[in-house]
C-alpha cells in the first residue's frame, strides 16, 4: 500500500478549493466527494491545467504530489482556467529584463546591511549577484586598506617622478655649464 500523498481538488467552475491527503484514486474520490460536498456518485476526476481524465490507479500513481485535480458531475464540463495556455499560444512577454533589489541585514547589530541584485533577460535568464557589508569595523577596515594601497601608490609615483626630474635637470645643468665656461673664456681672452 502507498502512503498518502497530498493532492488538490476544486469543483467544475473553481470556486470551491480542497486540498486532500490520498494514497489511491479510489480514496481521492471518496476525501474529494466528502470535501466538496458532492453527493452525486456518478463523477469524473480530471487534470486541472488540461483536463486530461484519470480513469485509472497506475496513471494515478504516476502523478506528482499536490496535483491538481478537478471533480466533473454529471453533464459537466472542463473548461480553461484563467492562467490556462494552449500548445499554439505563447505566454506573453511582459518585458525584455527585470531588475530586482533586495536589501537584507544578516545581523541585527548591522550598520549596514546586504544588497542582492537579480536580472531575469526575458524570463528565462537570471544573474544575481550578493553584496555583502558585514559590519561597519569591515567596512572601515577595507576603507583604510584601500586608502593604505593609494598612499602607497601615490608615494611611489612622487618618488619616482622626483627621481626622473632630478636627473633631467642633472643632465641640462652639466650640459649648460661646460657652454657657459666656453662662453666666459671667449669674452675674457
Amino acid at each position: 500500500m502507498h502512503s498518502a500523498r497530498p493532492f488538490r481538488v476544486s469543483n467544475h467552475n473553481r470556486s470551491s478549493r480542497r486540498g486532500v491527503m490520498a494514497s489511491s484514486l479510489k480514496e481521492l474520490l471518496s476525501k474529494t466527494l466528502d470535501a466538496l460536498l458532492i453527493t452525486s456518485t456518478l463523477v469524473t476526476l480530471v487534470l486541472e491545467e488540461d483536463g486530461t481524465m484519470v480513469d485509472t490507479e497506475e496513471f494515478f500513481q504516476t502523478l506528482g504530489d499536490n496535483t491538481h485535480f478537478m471533480i466533473l458531475e454529471k453533464g459537466q464540463k472542463w473548461t480553461p482556467g484563467a492562467n490556462y495556455i494552449t500548445a499554439h499560444q505563447k505566454p506573453k512577454k511582459s518585458g525584455i529584463a527585470k531588475v530586482t533589489f533586495d536589501l537584507y541585514k544578516l545581523n541585527p547589530k548591522d550598520v549596514f546591511g546586504c544588497l542582492n541584485v537579480k536580472a531575469t533577460m526575458y524570463e528565462m535568464y537570471s544573474v544575481s549577484y550578493d553584496f555583502r557589508c558585514t559590519g561597519l569595523k569591515a567596512l572601515l577596515r577595507s576603507l583604510l586598506r584601500f586608502l593604505s594601497h593609494a598612499a602607497q601608490v601615490t608615494g611611489h609615483f612622487l618618488i619616482y617622478t622626483g627621481k626622473h626630474m632630478l636627473r633631467v635637470l642633472g643632465d641640462t645643468e652639466e650640459q649648460t655649464s661646460p657652454g657657459l665656461c666656453f662662453r666666459q673664456k671667449f669674452t675674457v681672452g
